[in-house]
């Protein structure tokens, strides 16, 4: 009934997908690399399930 209540686990996933590719790019910049491969593949998992979530919903709606 109230469905624009309802929250999108995209855009959720999708914040925080651009939150670790910040704190990534700030690690890298003050020189911890390690910080910043973890914290990027960490983000690259996150975009695999936004990328997820996405085809999900294609296929519902085809």
């Amino acid at each position: 009934m109230f469905g624009f209540f309802k929250t999108n686990p995209v855009k959720n996933l999708e914040k925080q997908y651009a939150k670790k590719l910040e704190e990534a790019r700030d690690q890298q910049r003050h020189g911890d690399v390690v910080a910043a491969s973890r914290l990027t593949a960490e983000a690259e998992e996150i975009l695999a399930e936004i990328e997820q979530l996405e085809a999900l919903r294609t296929q519902g709606q085809g």
